[in-house]
């Protein structure tokens, strides 16, 4: 059979057709000798483009069908499409998230996985995650009026050293640089005397902390020995003695026992008086009369006589 020229140029017109919307469909990432199951989620606005992809924990299950505007509700609405293959819960949420640092976003499933199986057509409830370049966006704003803030301070500093410089010529601008300089010599020359000095005294300074480490270390001892001695109950029974002299002292005050009653009682007082008295006209008699005390066991009873005035004066 012998198939004529116009019969192989509509066949290869008709192939060419075919190839043109395989291809198109490819390039637009649908699959022709595959089915899907077509579901639906609404969004307040739309990040997703056609053909973005539909993943779930990570691995792409399907593609974004059509994205229309609702101009009721003032939504976006999404038809997107899943592998038959995949059995979710129609409670499930349709995350929007990014897919990179430089934009691009997805669709992800996040499966409720209570049982009640979604059916195509339905519609499931939507979330977006923010992305990074958006939660960093208030950040980014706050480090920018940060960096604003140095900027003026850093120009404010470079003013104040324009100020600093009376003469912002080529020659004021040299003769700045040789004080600089100069200035620098200076630290440099004491920096040097310095070093000289610690090197000269470096004997003595390493004696100087080798007796305070000894100081210290013997402190620490001290402080031990006195912890070991138990301070605390020294000073607690110094407490209770100054308070018992602060009671004895309380009852002299208060006439009570027989050195209160001494301090107190003036009728005791002056019956002492009067005792040592006595006993110092005794003792003087005695003195001056020995003769009639060595007779104290004769008959002859020699009378007491009290001392005259001379006799007193020259005792």
């Amino acid at each position: 059979m012998k198939i004529s020229r116009e019969i192989k140029t509509a066949i290869l017109v008709l192939s060419g057709i075919a190839l043109f919307i395989f291809l198109f469909t490819y390039l637009k990432g649908e699959d022709l000798f595959t089915s899907s199951n077509n579901y639906y989620t609404k969004f307040d606005y739309n990040g997703l483009t056609m053909s973005s992809p539909v993943t779930i924990k990570g691995n792409k299950i399907g593609k974004i069908e059509a994205i229309d505007y609702d101009f009721d509700s003032g939504k976006t609405i999404v038809e997107f499409s899943v592998t038959p293959k995949l059995k979710f819960s129609k409670n499930s949420k349709v995350r929007l998230y990014q897919t990179g640092l430089m934009g691009g976003s997805a669709l992800a499933i996040i499966d409720a996985a209570d049982g009640n199986t979604a059916q195509a057509g339905d519609y499931i409830l939507s979330e977006v995650k923010e992305g990074v370049i958006s939660s960093l966006g208030d950040d980014f704003s706050g480090i920018s009026n940060d960096l604003g803030t140095t900027l003026k301070s850093a120009d404010t500093l470079v003013n104040s050293l324009n100020d600093l410089v009376i003469d912002d010529s080529d020659e004021g601008l040299k003769k700045t640089i040789a004080e600089l300089n100069s200035t620098l010599k200076s630290f440099k020359n004491v920096a040097f005397s310095a070093n000289d000095l610690i090197r000269k005294n470096d004997e003595k300074i390493a004696s100087m902390l080798e007796n305070f480490d000894k100081t210290s270390a013997e402190l620490a001892v001290l402080v031990k020995s006195l912890n070991e001695a138990n301070l605390a109950n020294t000073v607690k029974n110094l407490d209770e003695m100054i308070l018992k002299f602060n009671q004895l002292a309380s009852g002299l005050e208060a006439g009570e026992g027989t050195m209160g009653k001494l301090l107190k009682d003036d009728a005791l007082y002056d019956n002492l008086e009067n005792a040592t008295k006595e006993l110092e006209l005794l003792l003087l008699d005695i003195k001056l009369h020995p003769a009639r005390y060595r007779r104290i066991l004769s008959k002859k009873e020699i009378p007491y006589e009290e001392p005259t005035a001379a006799e007193l004066n020259n005792n």
